[in-house]
């Protein structure tokens, strides 16, 4: 299992749609205070539509807490300040991926510390940042393609019936 966290998340409709992710593919959630929301919002819980029960979610007051909790965790930090692309590394069940609020990203003596294992998702120079949830499905998608998708349905089923049929 991997683990998503979202470091004082400001928006609701983003931290739905990353819960939702989360809950489809077996990521653990951590959110780390303070919240730009209250966890009743209902932007949130629409966002996140009925996956809630599928959400493993955890909150700390602090991203030392989170550390101090997972002590031999791996932890990735998503920034677009990053020299290494989030395809670069190799990824392993159980590696923390780790992402900044939406307006601020994530702090800088935090990438400074970190800065072997900070990743980029490639995008124009032009472009400022891309959205948090959409950055937290790429990221996760990546590191669950190297590791073969395990646990997580491939493939579907199409109903047996003739175009434009009624």
């Amino acid at each position: 299992m991997f683990n998503i966290v979202l470091v004082e998340p400001e928006i609701p409709q983003n931290a739905g749609n990353i819960a939702r992710t989360c809950g489809a593919t077996g990521t653990a959630l951590h959110l780390i205070r303070p919240l730009g929301f209250e966890v009743s919002d209902r932007y949130l819980k629409r966002a996140g539509l009925d996956y809630w029960h599928l959400v493993n979610i955890s909150y700390y007051d602090s991203f030392s807490e989170l550390k101090a909790k997972n002590p031999n965790a791996r932890f990735f930090y998503f920034t677009t300040k990053a020299r290494h692309r989030h395809s670069d590394v190799e990824f392993r069940d159980g590696d923390f991926l780790v992402f900044g609020k939406e307006t601020k990203g994530l702090p800088e003596e935090l990438l400074l510390e970190n800065e072997e294992t900070c990743l980029r998702i490639p995008m124009f120079a032009e472009a400022r940042s891309l959205n948090l949830s959409n950055s937290v499905a790429i990221a996760l998608y990546e590191a669950l393609r190297q590791t073969n998708y395990e646990g997580l349905l491939e493939e579907g089923q199409l109903h047996h019936h003739t175009w434009g049929e009624k």
